[in-house]
């Protein structure tokens, strides 16, 4: 009798501790602009909504001032139809804030909205950049996003919206910038198999891939005519090399076989706020380690 007690009760834990393993999770990766989640994590995304997962993008600014000819609300409006389709080649959700293009200050009010943004999506996962960037409206997101992160189990603060009742894992994207700290990819995630993907999700953004990013750095004279040409170039120019950190951090999540096969990556960073995440936790909250 108390044996047959043991393997029941072993036999509920089992299944409870693998329904948590393949809880739906619910990432939120914060930009400053309506490409940059793209930019740094489109392929993540794309393989967590392979496995089942929910995936939106917030654009914190609505990317009016991107662009040399074009500007205010028809650009404004161009951006946001621009990721309405990412969000159908991707498959995630998409939100656009309406706050100016360059210039994004960290204020109580966007505070709030970012805030109000993470407990909607009741998210395990948000990822932004560092506060550390060449671009002010990067910078500022970081810092929003930092602000928020102790905020949004806090019930008195934006009370309008549910505080979560966990706090999230929150991690950056990664960058280049050495000061006043380098980037520590402490999450390197191969995205091989769905870089077309990435690519294709990149490729909506024609205002900015083939028109303004090219113009602002000189190089508008490379752009392709061609549709596919320029699908081609774009994978050359945007698809990314991998450094020694982050290939080492490959190493680590897929051991040195998979990894050396490993041709794309995006790597993460976790922040020191919110929740501090074991190996354990990175491998549940991001099951494509080592897949």
């Amino acid at each position: 009798m108390k044996s047959s007690f043991i393997a029941i009760l072993f036999c509920f834990f089992a299944v409870s501790i693998v329904e948590a393993q393949e809880r739906t999770l619910n990432i939120i990766m914060i930009g400053a602009h309506p490409d940059d989640c793209d930019i740094k994590s489109g392929g993540t995304a794309a393989l967590f909504v392979a496995m089942g997962h929910n995936v939106k993008f917030v654009s914190v600014t609505n990317g009016d001032a991107g662009h040399m000819e074009e500007g205010g609300g028809m650009l404004a409006k161009r951006r946001m139809a621009e990721t309405q389709e990412v969000a159908k080649r991707l498959g995630v959700a998409y939100d656009v804030l309406d706050n100016h293009d360059g210039e994004l200050l960290p204020t109580l009010a966007i505070r709030l909205q970012i805030i109000r943004k993470i407990r909607e999506w009741d998210a395990d996962v948000v990822i932004a950049p560092r506060p550390n960037d060449y671009h002010p409206d990067h910078r500022y997101t970081g810092v929003l996003v930092q602000d928020a992160a102790y905020m949004v189990g806090v019930p008195n603060v934006a009370p309008d919206t549910p505080p979560l009742s966990k706090n999230p894992v929150f991690l950056y994207f990664q960058d280049h910038f050495q000061k006043p700290n380098p980037f520590e990819p402490h999450v390197a995630i191969d995205i091989t198999s769905v870089i077309d993907k990435k690519i294709h999700g990149l490729d909506a953004h024609e205002s900015q891939f083939y028109e303004w990013l090219p113009w602002i750095a000189g190089y508008a004279d490379e752009v392709p005519e061609g549709k596919q040409e320029r699908i081609a170039w774009l994978k050359e120019k945007r698809g990314g090399g991998i450094n020694p950190a982050v290939r080492k951090s490959l190493e680590k999540w897929y051991g040195p076989a998979e990894a050396a096969k490993a041709k794309y990556a995006e790597a993460f960073e976790v922040c020191e706020y919110g929740s501090q995440p074991s190996e354990e936790d990175l491998k549940r909250l991001f099951p494509m380690l080592g897949k």
